[in-house]
């Protein structure tokens, strides 16, 4: 099995959905070893900057010299950057023999009635790899709440992690934000530590709150308004923390959210016997990298990437282009999934664009463009409809002397599709 091959085999996983329950993950990794057993894990859980959040925490950690694994999903143009080690994307062929190991397990479980999602292969996967390896640490980002996450199978985390909540999967986690926050809550281990914002929605601390007490774990509250801001723009921010300078590589307010929850997590792993120096916190906070996550592309046009896809991402993404683009004339880009909150995205973004290309994503749950174009429409905005992102881009990029920028966003599926033709594109010129 070479890593395409690998790659294939998860995607034909795909058909068997999302199913809510840890006995398939917990069967697997049983066959595997229990590798997830070996592995002293940070578990972040939450709807929006999960991670920006996961990438900073272990970017730090990298720096500070630990062998470091990276979970998160989705991923924008790699399979492999769902597996990092150490910042670097699991090799080929590594992919390969994890795989090769984890789907023989599978096809196991199969002839015993046991079907196992394709979430769940790739997270048995993960832990497999990150047991061979020899990690120090893992930040484990969960793919979809949290209580039944195939990621909640870790017995007890280092510490766990609450990012921002707000309504987002609500066919599968709840209709309200109180009852998502509790899924989201699952990941809180009988007396470990649990690290959130003093940002959250009262009724989301109200429940991490009454989770974290019921569990007999220490909930510490990280506040940004003690990160002061010294210098802020469309690339970033550079801010002020008991005196030690940080720079945060990702755009807008909400990332100081973020930093401030990371830098809480990096606390208590020096309380739990990590060394890391102010220096090696500093150097991994400005080395953290995402892709499409409000990414600046180009400057000369400015030409932005975001994969904001839901309503609290969204809402950044508006807070961020009102905050350094105020009066420019925008030409969006635009495409989302037609099971997501398109009429919240669009309540927070079309105020700000002045003109939306319509596209389709390359995924089947995407919204037609067409379909999409009659409700930017509707809402007094123009808008032209162009199925294929990529034309959609290069449409854009032609009118780009008519406009102050340039905004692609709406899901990280369309980020996938364009990101590699915008950098193409702005090199050549």
């Amino acid at each position: 099995m070479n890593c395409e091959e690998a790659v294939a085999y998860y995607h034909s996983l795909e058909r068997f959905g999302i199913r809510p329950g840890l006995e398939r993950i917990e069967a697997l990794c049983h066959r595997l070893g229990d590798p997830q057993n070996k592995l002293r894990c940070v578990h972040v859980a939450g709807t929006n900057g999960k991670g920006s959040t996961c990438t900073e925490i272990a970017s730090v950690l990298t720096k500070a010299g630990y062998q470091t694994g990276l979970y998160t999903s989705p991923y924008v143009l790699d399979f492999r950057e769902r597996i990092r080690l150490n910042g670097d994307m699991i090799a080929p062929e590594d992919l390969s023999h994890v795989t090769e190991t984890v789907s023989r397990e599978i096809r196991t479980l199969s002839e015993q009635g046991i079907t196992v999602t394709e979430f769940e292969a790739i997270t048995a996967a993960a832990f497999l790899f990150y047991a061979e390896t020899g990690c120090d640490v893992v930040v484990l980002e969960t793919g979809l709440g949290g209580r039944f996450d195939a990621t909640n199978i870790i017995e007890s985390p280092i510490c766990s992690v609450i990012t921002s909540v707000s309504l987002d999967h609500m066919k599968i986690l709840g209709d309200t934000i109180e009852q998502i926050a509790t899924e989201k809550c699952g990941i809180i281990k009988q007396g470990r530590p649990v690290v959130t914002a003093a940002t959250q929605r009262s009724a989301v601390l109200e429940t991490i709150r009454r989770e974290a007490a019921a569990h007999a774990a220490v909930l510490r509250i990280a506040e940004p308004d003690k990160f002061f801001i010294q210098n802020e723009d469309i690339s970033g921010s550079d801010v002020l923390f008991r005196d030690i300078a940080l720079r945060i590589p990702f755009p807008g307010r909400h990332q100081i959210d973020n930093t401030a929850l990371a830098v809480s997590v990096v606390e208590i792993l020096r309380e739990n016997g990590f060394s890391i120096t102010d220096r090696q916190l500093a150097e991994g906070l400005r080395s953290a990298w995402i892709p499409a996550r409000i990414e600046t592309i180009s400057r000369s046009p400015l030409v932005i990437l975001d994969g904001s896809h839901n309503d609290g991402s969204t809402s950044a993404l508006a807070d961020t282009l009102r905050r350094y683009l105020s009066g420019k004339r925008i030409l969006a880009v635009m495409g989302m999934m037609a099971d997501k909150d398109c009429a919240a995205a669009l309540d927070h973004l079309l105020p700000l664009f002045s003109k939306v290309i319509c596209v389709t994503p390359s995924n089947p749950r995407s919204m037609a463009a067409e379909e999409f174009r009659l409700l930017v429409s509707s809402r007094g905005v123009a808008a032209q409809s162009v199925p294929s992102p990529i034309e959609g881009v290069r449409i854009a990029l032609a009118q780009a002397d008519a406009f102050d920028a340039i905004v692609v966003c709406g899901s990280l599926y369309l980020a996938a599709d364009v990101r590699s033709e915008l950098i193409r594109i702005m090199h050549k010129q």
